[in-house]
This record gives C-alpha cells, sequence and structure tokens, in this order.
C-alpha cells in the first residue's frame, strides 16, 4: 500500500521521507529559462474504458528493463542534476541538513527473556545500528550494524525480533529500498549469524514458536528477475520455518488458492498456545481472522470472524478469550472479547467503548489495558483495568504524538516516544504500576525550540466540513503574505498525519519558510467513516480539503500563490498532481514524490491492485469516470503554464513503480507552456522510502529545498 508520507522521523529510522485546467497569467513564478527537457518518444497507443478512448502515448516507460527507458532515466537526470546543483543556496542548505542531522538518536526498547533490544544512530550513519544490553544503564552490545553490508548504505533491516527467551533475533534485509525481503537469523549472544535464508518475503511480520524452534512468516511465489520489481503480488502464504534447516524445508501453515488477492500473517499469542492469522484484503481496513490451536500437532485452522464486516486487531488474550479492537458498529473504534469457547455476536463482550476520540491503539502489559487515541490529531492515553475500567490518562509532555506502550501482560514497563514538529523524539520509560514516567533518551539537537511556535487551526472545506490544519513556524511571524509556505499532505488509506519532528523542515522554517499539515478526508484522525469520506467516488473531497487549506493560508495573510508551495509521497503524491492540475494558479512550486499518478493502470503492477479499496478501479464505469476525472497523468493541459514542479521517484520503487512518475513527468514536459522548469529526479539504488540512507536522505532534502527557495524565495542558510 502506499506508505505513510514521506518525513523525517526520529526513531527507528530516520526518513525524511517523507480538472480541468485553463492556462494561467498569474504572475506565480521566478521568471528564468526553462531546461532543454530530452526528447521523450510518443506513440499510438489508446486504451478503450466504456466506450471512451483514452490515449496512453507514454506507455513504452513502464518497461523499467527497456534499453529506450534507461536511456530516458539517465538523460532526464542529467538535465534534473544540471539544473539542481546549479542553484544559489544548494550547498549551504546541505550543509545545514548534514549539521542539524547529526545529533544521537534512539528507537524504543523492548525486552525479550533477559535482554533489551533497541536501535541507535549516532548521527550520520546511513543505517540504525542495533544493540542489546542486560540492563538500561549498562553498556550496550553491538548486535548488527546493516552498515557494514554495503559500502553506500543501500542495505536495510527491520527491527530484529526475539525468540521468546531472547536467544535468537530473525531480521529481514532490504537491497536497494526494494519490498522484496531476505529473513536472517542471528545467535544473540555472540551476535553470529545462522546460515538460515528465507527469501521473497513481503507485506510480512516475523513471529516465533514458543520454544523457539522456528518462526511464522508471509512469502510469495518466487518471481521472474527481470519482472521481480513491477509483476503483480498474489496469492501469499503463511509458512513455518525451523530454524537450521531450508527454506525448501518450510512448512506450508495456510494459503486460499482460490482467492488470489487474500494475504496471511500470524501473530503467535503472547501464552504460546495461539496462532491467530489475519487474513487481509489489500488495504481495505476489513480482515478477517482465523485461529490454530499450537497445544494440537494435529489441529486445523478454525476460522473465527469471516464476514469480512469491519477491521479486527489482536490485542492478546486470556486462554481462549480473545481480545480485538475493532471498528465494528463503533468508526472511531472500541474494544471487544470473544470466546473462542462461543464465538456467537450475542455473547461478545464491550471492554472499551466508542468514545469521542479515535482509538489508534492498544496493548497489554502489566496486567493492565494500555489505550491509545487520537483527540484532534493529538495523542491521548488511557491506561484501564481488563474489565475496562478506567484507571488514569497517562500524562504526556506536551501536545504531539506519543507511540509505544507495547510489551507483554507479565511485562512490568514500557516505553513510549513523543514528538511534535519543534521537538525531536524523546523516549520515556512508563511503570505500570506506579504511573511513574521517566526519560530514558533525548536527542541533543542543534537549534532552540522556543524560538518557533505551532498552532492548530479549522479549514472550512468546499462541501462545509471542517476540518483541522497545524501551521508551524518562528515565533514573531508577519502575516503580511509575503512567507514562504510549504503545504504537505497525504489524505488516504487510514492513516493520521501527526505532529512528527523532521530536520529537513526545521532547515525549511529557519530559511523563513512555514510549514502546514492539515488532517484531510480519507486518513484515519476521526475513525473509519472520515476515511470513507476521502475514497473511490468521493476521493475529490481529499483533494478539496487540501486547496481549501492552501485558499486558507492565502486568506489569512501566511503567504501568496507565487510563494506557496505543495508536497507529498506517495498517496500525497497522488494529492500533489492533482490539485496542481486542477489549480495551477494557487501554487509557486510542486513537489510530488513517488506518486500514484496513472490512476487508471495502478492496480497492473506489484501491489497496486491492493489500493482498489481507497481508490476504485478503471473496470468499473462509476469508478473509472471518478479517477479519470482526476488522474494526474491524463488531466494535464496542454498549452497550461504549470508552477514549477520536481517530481521525485527511485529506481527500486516496487511499492509505487516509478513509472507512474516516468510518465507523468513526460506528459508535464510536453503540455507545459510556461518558463518554470519541470524535471523529475530519479534515485538511484532507493526504493518508495523506508530504508533510504541518511547520506541519500540528506541528498533528496537539500535538492527539493533548494528548489523552493529559488522559485519562492526562501532565504538560505
Amino acid at each position: 500500500m502506499p506508505t505513510k508520507p514521506v518525513a523525517a522521523v526520529v526513531g527507528v529510522t530516520l526518513a525524511l521521507l517523507l480538472l480541468a485546467a485553463g492556462c494561467s497569467s498569474h504572475p506565480r513564478h521566478v521568471t528564468s529559462q526553462a531546461p532543454a527537457y530530452p526528447p521523450t518518444r510518443k506513440t499510438n497507443v489508446v486504451d478503450s474504458y466504456f466506450g471512451v478512448a483514452v490515449p496512453d502515448p507514454y506507455r513504452w516507460l513502464e518497461d523499467d528493463n527497456a534499453p529506450e527507458t534507461k536511456d530516458w532515466v539517465q538523460a532526464q537526470n542529467a538535465v534534473t542534476f544540471g539544473y539542481l546543483n546549479a542553484l544559489p543556496g544548494r550547498d549551504a542548505i546541505k550543509r545545514r541538513m548534514t549539521r542539524l542531522i547529526n545529533y544521537e538518536r534512539f528507537g524504543l526498547p523492548y525486552k525479550r527473556g533477559p535482554r533489551y533490544f533497541f536501535p541507535r544512530n549516532n548521527g550520520l550513519q546511513n543505517q540504525d545500528v542495533w544493540y542489546t544490553t542486560a540492563s538500561l544503564n549498562a553498556e550496550p552490545v553491538l548486535l548488527i550494524d546493516p552498515n557494514t553490508l554495503s559500502p553506500d548504505g543501500t542495505v536495510s533491516i527491520s527491527a530484529p525480533v526475539p525468540s521468546e527467551d531472547g536467544a535468537l533475533a530473525a531480521y529481514q534485509l532490504s537491497a536497494s529500498g526494494s519490498d522484496w525481503k531476505e529473513i536472517r537469523v542471528l545467535d544473540v549472544a555472540t551476535g553470529r549469524e545462522l546460515p538460515d535464508r528465507v527469501q521473497w518475503v513481503k507485506f510480512s511480520g516475523i513471529s516465533w514458536a514458543h520454544d523457539g524452534s522456528g518462526f511464522f512468516y508471509s512469502r510469495y511465489d518466487a518471481p521472474k528477475e527481470s519482472e521481480k520489481l513491477t509483476r503483480m503480488n498474489e496469492f501469499q502464504k503463511l509458512y513455518f520455518h525451523k530454524v537450521g534447516t531450508p527454506q525448501s524445508a518450510d512448512v506450508l501453515v495456510h494459503e486460499r488458492k482460490d482467492q488470489p488477492k487474500w494475504g496471511f500473517s500470524g501473530t503467535v499469542t503472547d501464552d504460546g498456545r495461539y496462532l491467530v492469522i489475519t487474513s487481509t484484503e489489500g488495504t481495505d481496513p476489513r480482515n478477517r481472522v482465523f485461529y490454530k490451536d499450537l497445544k494440537d500437532p494435529g489441529a486445523s485452522v478454525v476460522g473465527l470472524l469471516e464476514a469480512f464486516d469491519a477491521s479486527y486487531d489482536l490485542i492478546g488474550n486470556d486462554g481462549p478469550e480473545f481480545w480485538f479492537k475493532t471498528d465494528l458498529d463503533a468508526p472511531r473504534g472500541r474494544i471487544i472479547a470473544i470466546d473462542v469457547r462461543n464465538p456467537g455476536r450475542g455473547a461478545w463482550r464491550t471492554i472499551v467503548p466508542q468514545g469521542d476520540a479515535t482509538l489508534t491503539g492498544a496493548a497489554i502489559v502489566g496486567g493492565r489495558l494500555l489505550v491509545e487515541h487520537l483527540k484532534d490529531a493529538r495523542s491521548v492515553v488511557h491506561q484501564h483495568k481488563l474489565d475496562g475500567a478506567l484507571e488514569r490518562e497517562i500524562p504526556l509532555p506536551g501536545i504531539g504524538s506519543a507511540s509505544g506502550f507495547g510489551g507483554r501482560r507479565e511485562d512490568k514497563e514500557t516505553f513510549f516516544s513523543f514528538t511534535g514538529f519543534t521537538v525531536p523524539g524523546r523516549i520515556y520509560r512508563y511503570d505500570v504500576a506506579s504511573g511513574t514516567i521517566d526519560l530514558w533518551r533525548e536527542p541533543k539537537v542543534e537549534f532552540n525550540p522556543d524560538d518557533y511556535e505551532t498552532r492548530q487551526v479549522w479549514v472550512t472545506s468546499k462541501d462545509g466540513t471542517r476540518l483541522p490544519m497545524f501551521v508551524t513556524h518562528r515565533k514573531g511571524l508577519k502575516l503580511d503574505g509575503n512567507n514562504p509556505t510549504l503545504l504537505y499532505g497525504y489524505g488516504g488509506f487510514n492513516i493520521s498525519l501527526t505532529p512528527t519532528f523532521s530536520v529537513g523542515n526545521l532547515v525549511w522554517m529557519e530559511m523563513g519558510g512555514v510549514y502546514a499539515v492539515p488532517n484531510l478526508r480519507g486518513g484515519g484522525e476521526y475513525g473509519e467513516d472520515w476515511h470513507q469520506a476521502g475514497t473511490k467516488l468521493r476521493k475529490q473531497n481529499v483533494f478539496d480539503d487540501f486547496i481549501a487549506s492552501a485558499e486558507w493560508l492565502v486568506r489569512n495573510g501566511y503567504t501568496t500563490p507565487r510563494k506557496l508551495a505543495i508536497q507529498g509521497g506517495s498517496n500525497g503524491g497522488l494529492l500533489v498532481g492533482a490539485c496542481m492540475t486542477q489549480r495551477p494558479d494557487l501554487f509557486g512550486a510542486c513537489l510530488p514524490a513517488v506518486g500514484v499518478l496513472d490512476m487508471l493502470r495502478f492496480h497492473k503492477f506489484t501491489i497496486g491492485w491492493a489500493w482498489r479499496s481507497d481508490y476504485g478501479s478503471s473496470e468499473d464505469e462509476p469508478e473509472f469516470k471518478a479517477l479519470l476525472a482526476y488522474s494526474p497523468y491524463h488531466n494535464l493541459r496542454p498549452g497550461t503554464a504549470y508552477p514549477p514542479t520536481l517530481v521525485t521517484t527511485a529506481d527500486h520503487d516496487d511499492r509505487v513503480v516509478p513509472a507512474h512518475s516516468f510518465k507523468f513527468a513526460a506528459r508535464l514536459q510536453e503540455t507545459h507552456a510556461g518558463p518554470a522548469p519541470v524535471l523529475i529526479r530519479i534515485e538511484t539504488k532507493a526504493g518508495h522510502g523506508a530504508g533510504k540512507p541518511t547520506a541519500k536522505i540528506i541528498e533528496e532534502r537539500s535538492d527539493q529545498l533548494a528548489f523552493l527557495a529559488r522559485h519562492l524565495g526562501a532565504k538560505t542558510p
């Protein structure tokens, strides 16, 4: 699925990660001579959808292995980097980015057996390094350093998953940002890597059997080498791998040969008794739940929740009674208990009912339920007894985003991080019994947070819907309409945008910029109803919300269209592409990143079919009409002066294949009538964003900020 927006997140990894429009004579942009773009061959490919002829002249760019495509990529990069390298202030921005990002940061600790596991980055390491320690105050011991796995830092790993006794740890390795993973196993005491190699893993967790004999994981059949970055991913299967045996001996636990779109993940309950299997269909929030009694070697898989009528997220169990977070009859979420011995709905118990805030997560730690909510996109956390009785609200150190609160039922402590737009991720230890909170790690970043302020304002969209927006900038900002402003959005897949620290955004604000983040429909900030209001035939609501947010910033004196930029990644790249084609007069620069930009063919590549729950499909006539009305690639109009645009993508993006960006950029260069540059920056040995090395993050973000400074008039460091 499209990922959470590309933005900087302090924690386990740091990723700065991130219809008809007429011609406009609005003097939006700094005048400059447009670069000479490489010629792009056009073809006469035309598709027919329900009697509507739709040209696709750049279809050939979908073949990423073709020599002509590779030559086109090289030619485009030559023009783009020639332009970017000549931008005044770029080197100064890069130096400031490098200096600010060079601070020690930690991820959340977690404990298995006698050891804690946690990641650390000394500042400029390309990948986080994993350590273990017997005590939080003891000197940590190196477990694995992924920076030694490749000279350029393009090999990344997931968080190691320890066995129940902490003796072994399995982790997933990815090369060049690909979603394809290989699972490897470490002996924790010695750091020695075992010979196990489990391949063709994608969208999978790892869950150990309690005896440490092996683990459950999900995989696909091996694709052809030439198709591994583009072929549709179907027929996921759940396996058990016994440590010390070849993958060919792995045991198939569950599959559905009649359901190519069903995905499976397996979780062993904390008591080791049950394997709970969650079955999903793409990014649809609804799912099915099955279970298998691991005490009985011959037990079959039993269906528990098969109606596909709501989301059911396992929290834990008390013997045969399972606790789930669900949105069934509760769009903002509630917690229920189901006894597998009497699973009928009439016997279900509500533990925590739906409230005014949106329930986002829960865990059983120290014999208590720790429940996370979002209230107007701000974190609120409560502690309940297992019968649901409220014990206390867990005090947070301000208005921002809290995450973590994981653990086991027998644990006496848990950890959480807290961050905000001007608060780097602090990590706290929480004692469940006493409610005591202690600061474990606090990053030291070279800036004064007191120099900045964040406001939450309310925007009224086209149809009258009100939505919140965070606006952050230096204190003392003059509302004279002269401030370069960056508006960042996502609006999809039930994903919430909450306050998050980003070195890139800090540099932008140091340059005099305003940073604004609206909570658009399609996200999860207000529950499933809010999410559904921005999907399929209602997707235009998301773009209307974003446009209304831009207009609010102009109307309230923060900026003007010529100084207003928009940015988004993945589904947010679609957001930027749709809004710049609908309202090219409203923006002074556009940064669509790894975007879904051809809305008629997205479902034909890798995991794209999974996004139909949010987007719909061109194979359905009403949905086709809605998709065609906003698809960025199809709504670029010849003779239109588009804003300065820097499209970014990567050659190993097998989530949103780079063909989306290739075709959009080719069509944009063809139709664009103004002098402003419209460029595409194609990163090599990188993917959709996860695992991107720090060095590449600094380079890409510096290019984006220099581009904005040039066209919005922001000062450089």
